[in-house]
């Protein structure tokens, strides 16, 4: 399913708006970052790295069109921008598609439909999002990066591949012997469960979760399970 631990950017000014998208998209799994600004919006850019941003052109402090140009040029991202406005007219819509837009939709608009159109530039860009966030935590498959919250989290080979590998199994309990099996394919060495357990204490250490609950759960008698929402 595309939406599983996809972060997704929403920049309106309208908070109810705003609201509604959000609820839409949370609905469909997506993980989502509000900004009511353009200011606000390069920063949460800056510091969730999303993988589609949904942008309003007319917002305060920074135009949507300038934070499309600002993402394109300036950071030097691909990332999809699918621009959300009440401009009409065929120049606006030209003018916001040669900023950089992959899409365009006029308000008023229907969520479902937004969605859909979201679901369409992800799978056509799927390519450019090798990465899964839940809950503020993003691991970055191809650069063998994690960040929670936009700060980089330093981890060992195994300690990357276990957190990989509970990410992509989002909410499900995985025993002992199958990561086991994930993270000593080969049975190189001899591994006891235990040093499972150490692995996850330490992830678990490095991650400095802040939520009102656990990131890594342990399942008394059958594993653990990464809960991603």
């Amino acid at each position: 399913m595309t939406a599983m631990g996809t972060g997704i950017l929403v920049v309106e000014d309208d908070i109810k708006i705003r609201k509604l998208i959000v609820l839409y998209l949370q609905k469909e799994g997506y993980d989502v970052y509000e900004a009511g600004d353009g200011e606000e919006a390069l920063e949460l850019f800056k510091k969730h790295d999303p993988c589609l941003v949904i942008l309003d052109l007319m917002l305060p402090k920074v135009s949507g069109e300038e934070v499309c140009r600002s993402i394109r040029a300036d950071l030097k991202e691909q990332i999809p921008i699918i621009m959300l406005t009440a401009k009409v007219a065929e120049h606006n819509r030209i003018d916001g598609l040669k900023s950089g837009a992959d899409d365009y939709v006029t308000k008023p608009f229907s969520p479902a439909e937004l969605v859909a159109r979201v679901e369409s530039v992800l799978r056509r860009t799927g390519q450019r999002c090798s990465k899964i966030t839940y809950r503020g935590l993003t691991i970055k498959t191809l650069r063998g990066e994690v960040h929670y919250n936009g700060e980089p989290i330093v981890l060992t080979q195994h300690e990357f591949r276990l957190l990989y590998f509970l990410m992509t199994h989002p909410n499900h309990i995985l025993t002992r012997e199958q990561i086991i099996n994930e993270l000593y394919p080969n049975n190189e060495k001899v591994v006891i469960e235990r040093t499972i357990d150490v692995h996850i204490g330490k992830l678990r250490e490095k991650l400095k979760w802040d939520g009102d609950s656990e990131l890594i759960e342990t399942i008394r008698g059958m594993g653990y399970r990464f809960v991603a929402f």
